[in-house]
């Protein structure tokens, strides 16, 4: 059984169900997951898969050559049956349509920005004579603790970070053209990885 796909994003869309009701979908691209290596309980104290896509060949200074993927994935399992390295490889097929996935990505940097739009800040008054719009304010304390505390919401780095997402039914599957449909947004820019683990499987139900 597959418990988890690595898919590149393409994109958001809409989808009408049968009742009409129409939802929003991300489509996402699924390349064959080959699974690289195989943990188990013997060697390694778990049973495992560590999957990967974008195979490319490396070739050392001693003129040997080896096989990378530029994303891998490892997911713990709960069985190994079938299972079995540079052999095995899941596609969208795996992750057919009423399956529940929890997805992870790295959301889209927007660089250095002030209070106001990290942190959602009300601002000054925008009339004419304040000097106070956009700006931090105070962050001073009293003598005790005289000191600023950590953690204190100023301006600074914003996004790309690790959000994940969960319980989200995947809509559409489309084995032939390997790609699927999630509900709902998902993080991250187009043509980024995202890992998609399965916490339910119409067929395990």
């Amino acid at each position: 059984m597959c418990k988890g796909l690595i898919a590149k994003k393409l994109g958001m869309s809409r989808v009408f169900l049968e009742n009409g009701e129409a939802v929003a979908v991300t489509y996402l691209q699924i390349e064959p997951n080959a699974v690289i290596r195989v943990k188990t309980v013997e060697k390694d104290g778990y049973n495992a898969v560590v999957q990967g896509i974008e195979p490319r060949m490396v070739r050392t200074r001693k003129g040997n050559e080896h096989t990378k993927y530029r994303f891998q994935k490892e997911w713990r399992m709960d069985s190994l049956e079938g299972v079995e390295a540079g052999k095995t490889a899941y596609t969208a097929g795996d992750m057919p349509a009423e399956t529940i996935v929890t997805v992870t990505g790295t959301s889209k940097g927007k660089g250095f920005q002030g209070v106001v739009r990290r942190h959602h800040f009300a601002g000054g008054p925008a009339s004419h004579g304040s000097t106070f719009h956009r700006r931090t304010g105070s962050i001073g304390m009293r003598a005790l603790p005289g000191r600023v505390h950590k953690g204190k919401r100023m301006p600074g780095h914003m996004g790309h970070e690790t959000v994940t997402v969960r319980q989200r039914p995947v809509i559409v599957s489309d084995p032939t053209k390997g790609i699927i449909g999630v509900k709902g947004p998902v993080p991250g820019p187009n043509g980024a990885a995202v890992y998609l683990t399965v916490e339910s499987s119409p067929v395990s139900k």
